[in-house]
């Protein structure tokens, strides 16, 4: 079982906290990592785009002139893809972008983005994030404590609001709560901090 050491918001170690083989310990796969941030970003797409095509352009319902006899070209609308002002040929159309993914296959990327985050020392455990208030600089000063300011850190709680709002005015920083905790965001944090409780709540769920 990996253990790591165990600090509090001070930025001192207050001991040592072993975590579940299970899911902070796997074989990081990468393959199901990619696929299940491709899924994530795919699902995120709205759809909802959409050109006209010639029959959904206003106007060109009269025919601009007679088919013979002008020496042009034959022609039955102005809104005709080949003219300025005309419709849109095989342009894109609302569409879903949905993909699916086993449950198996999603938990096992969040396992491996945590045991990945394990190997490479960037996950570390506190024994607890509290904010009497939302205030960005309560924040700044918890970052300071780590010497972790100015890079990507994402913290995991058991849903503080208070911690969650206050990392939203610093670029960089984000804070959710484990319930919505997802292998995009794993991946995208170069430091990851994670609560007492926030852990034993992951361990309960994927464990």
């Amino acid at each position: 079982m990996p253990t790591v050491t165990k600090y509090n918001m001070s930025g001192a170690e207050v001991g040592e906290i072993q975590l579940n083989d299970a899911v902070f310990g796997v074989e990081v796969n990468d393959a199901v990592m990619h696929q299940a941030v491709v899924r994530q970003l795919s699902n995120e797409r709205l759809g909802t785009h959409a050109t006209k095509t010639r029959g959904l352009v206003r106007g060109g319902g009269r025919k601009p002139w007679r088919q013979k006899g002008t020496g042009r070209a034959r022609v039955g609308s102005t809104r005709s893809p080949l003219w300025v002002g005309g419709g849109t040929v095989f342009g894109p159309q609302p569409r879903s972008y949905y993909k699916a993914m086993p449950r198996k296959a999603r938990r096992l990327a969040v396992k491996s983005a945590l045991s990945d985050k394990v190997n490479t020392n960037e996950l570390f455990v506190v024994d607890q994030i509290t904010f009497d208030a939302p205030k960005t600089k309560d924040m700044v000063a918890l970052l300071n404590n780590f010497k972790v300011e100015g890079t990507k850190v994402l913290f995991i709680t058991e849903g503080d609001v208070n911690v969650e709002r206050s990392a939203r005015n610093i670029p960089g920083v984000k804070a959710l709560a484990c319930e919505n905790m997802n292998i995009f965001d794993l991946l995208n944090c170069d430091k990851l901090f994670v609560t007492e409780g926030a852990v034993a709540k992951i361990e309960e769920v994927l464990g």
